[in-house]
């Protein structure tokens, strides 16, 4: 500040203006920053959230359109051709070449723009399937992603291979974070398309509505890490603003606070005051039992960053669903 001073400068000159562009910002973790920035928006900052409606990511036009519409200075890229297992499974050659093409226009529309960083989401679908936990940052590509989606899984990696080599070949500073299950308000609600939380909830709110069983597919052993959305949109701000590796940094919770399926599902019908019966659907898989990812680096850079409790975080997401049941995504 001292600097601009001396300098003569207005205070209210735009040489330091910060434009950050979200791409997918209607989704999950897009209203997740818009509700955390509301609230934490530096005077430097212009935050603008794009949704499918601004521009077909899809088409190199319409990407480099919107980039020289809105000037980026910072992008963060959330948005994705994304689904649940049972959405993906079987069309690996559409998610791979759909992605592969999205991420190509964003990240070449960032270095022709010359945006001073960009951030892209990646998933935990990347990582090897035959591997040890827990995992961490190194392991990324150590062996080849699951087989039921692996066309998505390399896409998504492919964000990191390009991440290097702009930032070898011309200088860029783009980056990626890397985060568990993620779950919250304005997530996609309908069980055919969600991940393992949306899509509970919108069984357990059938359920007590029909006043039919609730089924949980599989024992509910298995363990996960759920990170909520708020948590997640802290994180990625303060990635745009302060972390400068090339490197990927995964965002998980910490270690002890994995939870089983079964565990989350009480959560749930604990939210919704459930009292049918619950049944175990055995027959069907559990997938695999831990896929545990480390956040020993998130933890060097914010070690006092507090996560939300799982079982609050379920009842504000239980909360925002019952309340917004119409307009959800389902």
């Amino acid at each position: 500040e001292g600097f601009k001073e001396t300098m003569g400068i207005p205070e209210n000159i735009d040489v330091m203006k910060k434009v950050i562009l979200v791409t997918g910002g209607s989704g999950l973790i897009g209203k997740g920053i818009e509700t955390v920035i509301s609230s934490d928006k530096k005077e430097d900052e212009e935050w603008i959230f794009l949704s499918s409606k601004d521009a077909n990511l899809l088409s190199k036009e319409e990407t480099f359109a919107v980039f020289e519409k809105y000037k980026p200075t910072h992008v963060i890229h959330l948005a994705a051709l994304v689904g649940g297992l049972y959405a993906i499974m079987g069309k690996n050659c559409d998610f791979f070449r759909k992605n592969m093409k999205m991420n190509d226009n964003i990240l070449e529309a960032s270095h022709k723009t010359k945006v001073k960083k960009l951030v892209s989401c990646l998933s935990s679908s990347i990582f090897p399937h035959k591997t040890s936990y827990p995992i961490d940052e190194t392991m990324v590509h150590d062996g080849p992603p699951h087989p039921s989606f692996f066309g998505y899984g390399y896409a998504k990696r492919m964000v990191d291979v390009l991440n290097k080599a702009y930032n070898e070949e011309y200088g860029c500073l783009f980056t990626s974070v890397l985060p568990c299950n993620i779950f919250g308000p304005h997530d996609n609600f309908n069980p055919l398309q969600s991940q393992v939380i949306p899509g509970l909830i919108s069984k357990a709110y059938e359920a007590k509505k029909n006043g039919t069983a609730f089924e949980i597919w599989g024992t509910g052993a298995a363990q996960r890490q759920f990170i909520y959305s708020l948590d997640l949109a802290k994180l990625f701000i303060w990635a745009v603003r302060e972390y400068q590796e090339i490197e990927p940094v995964i965002f998980a919770p910490d270690l002890e606070d994995e939870v089983s399926i079964k565990d989350v599902a009480m959560m749930i019908l604990e939210a919704f005051e459930f009292k049918g019966e619950v049944k175990f659907l055995t027959d069907k898989g559990d997938g695999p039992l831990k896929k545990t990812a480390s956040n020993a680096k998130l933890r060097t850079y914010l070690p006092q960053f507090q996560f939300t409790p799982t079982r609050e975080a379920v009842r504000e997401t239980v909360e925002w669903y019952v309340k917004n049941y119409d307009s959800a995504r389902k």
